[in-house]
C-alpha cells in the first residue's frame, strides 16, 4: 500500500510536471510568435474581402495584424480573435481630432469602443508624417486627444498610443549606429511626440526599410542588408553589426538618447522588401523571401547589439500587394501573398 502510495504521489508529481512543462512552453511559444505582425495594406482593387484576409491572419499563426485606418469588414471579423490589433488613425482626420477633443472621443468610440471583444493593442495617430509639412504641428495634438479619450475608458494600461515616422528624420551622416541622432530641423515635430511617449509610458513606432538604404548606397554589401553576412560588416566600438536592419534600429535607439529619452521602447512598425518594380537584380522574389524569412527569425531569436536583452517587435510590410498604392512602380510589389490568397513564396511564421 505504501508502495502505491509513493507510486500515485510520483505519478501525479510526474503529471504536475508535464502540465507545468506544456504552459511553460505554450507560454514561451505565444511570447516569441507574438513578436512578428503583418501590414495589412487596402489600396487595391483587386484583394480578397476582409473576413477571407483575417482568416488568412489565423491559417498562417499570424498573431499581429496592422491596420492603416479603421476598416470596419477587418475589424468585424476580428472580433473575439486574439489577434493583437494596431490601428491607425487617418492622417487626413489629424487636423480636425487634434482641434477637438470631442472629435477625438467619437473616434474612440466608433473605432474601438464599439469593437470591445478586439484586442487592440496600438493606436497609431499618423504614419509618416512629413516633419516640416502642413499636418506636423496636428500630431502631437492629436495624440494627446486620443490618449485622453483612451484614458476615459480606462484602457490607457492596455492600449497604446503612438504614431509612426520613418528614418529620414535621422540626420546625415548618422553612421556608424552610435553617431544617431534627429536631424535639427525635425526636433520641432519630433520633441513633443517623445514627451508624450516617455510620459505615458508608449513606444517610437518607426518604419525601418533596409531595402531603400541599401538602394541609396549600393557600396553596401547586400548579405549585410538581407541578414546574410556570415560575419560582422561594421564595429562600432565594443558593438558588432552583422546586419543592416539591427544598424539602423540602434541608430534610431542612439538618436533617443541624444533627445534625452534613451529608455524609450521601439516597435518597427514596417519593415519589408519589395519583390518587383525596381532594378530586376535585387528587386526578386528570392531577395523578398530571403529578407523577410530572415527577419522573422531574427526578431524571434534576438535584441540588438546596442539592445542585447530586448525583444524586437516588428510588422512585415506587407499582407498584398497593392496596386492602386501611389508612386513609383515598386510602391505597389512588397506583398507577402497574391490577391488570389497563394503565398508569393514560402515563408513560416512560427
Amino acid at each position: 500500500m505504501g508502495k502505491a502510495n509513493i507510486l500515485a504521489k510520483n505519478s501525479s508529481m510526474l503529471s504536475k510536471m508535464l502540465l507545468f512543462g506544456i504552459l511553460v512552453m505554450a507560454h514561451i511559444a505565444a511570447t516569441t510568435g507574438s513578436k512578428i505582425g503583418v501590414c495589412y495594406g487596402t489600396l487595391g482593387n483587386d484583394l480578397p474581402p476582409a473576413q477571407e484576409v483575417i482568416s488568412m491572419f489565423d491559417q498562417y499563426r499570424i498573431q499581429k495584424i496592422r491596420l492603416y485606418d479603421p476598416n470596419q469588414g477587418a475589424l468585424q471579423a476580428l472580433r473575439g480573435s486574439n489577434i493583437e490589433v494596431m490601428l491607425g488613425v487617418e492622417n487626413e482626420r489629424l487636423q480636425d481630432i487634434s482641434s477637438s477633443q470631442d472629435k477625438a472621443n467619437s473616434w474612440v468610440q466608433s473605432n474601438v469602443l464599439n469593437y470591445g471583444n478586439v484586442n487592440f493593442k496600438y493606436i497609431v495617430v499618423g504614419n509618416e508624417i512629413d516633419p516640416t509639412g502642413p499636418q506636423a504641428s496636428f500630431v502631437a495634438p492629436a495624440m494627446e486627444n486620443i490618449q485622453k479619450a483612451i484614458t476615459s475608458e480606462n484602457l490607457a494600461s492596455k492600449i497604446k498610443v503612438s504614431t509612426a515616422i520613418s528614418t529620414a528624420v535621422l540626420k546625415e551622416p548618422s553612421y556608424p549606429p552610435s553617431n544617431g541622432a534627429f536631424r535639427i530641423d525635425h526636433l520641432p515635430f519630433l520633441n513633443p511626440i517623445i514627451a508624450f511617449l516617455a510620459r505615458n509610458q508608449s513606444p517610437l513606432l518607426v518604419n525601418l526599410y533596409p531595402y531603400f538604404t541599401y538602394d541609396q548606397n549600393r557600396q553596401i554589401n547586400i548579405e549585410y542588408a538581407l541578414f546574410t553576412s556570415p560575419s560582422p560588416v561594421v564595429h562600432d566600438g565594443q558593438l558588432a553589426y552583422q546586419n543592416l536592419f539591427d544598424a539602423i534600429l540602434d541608430t534610431v535607439y542612439s538618436a533617443l538618447e541624444r533627445a534625452g529619452s534613451g529608455s524609450l521602447g521601439i516597435v518597427v512598425s514596417e519593415s519589408g522588401w519589395p519583390s518587383s518594380g525596381g532594378d530586376g537584380e535585387v528587386t526578386t522574389i528570392e531577395n523578398a523571401r530571403i529578407y523577410n524569412s530572415n527577419l522573422i527569425n531574427h526578431v524571434k531569436a534576438n535584441g540588438t547589439p546596442k539592445k542585447p536583452g530586448s525583444t524586437i517587435e516588428a510588422y512585415v510590410f506587407a499582407m498584398f500587394n497593392e496596386n492602386q498604392k501611389k508612386g513609383p512602380e515598386i510602391e505597389r510589389h512588397w506583398g507577402l501573398f497574391y490577391p488570389t490568397k497563394q503565398p508569393k513564396y514560402h515563408i513560416d511564421f512560427n
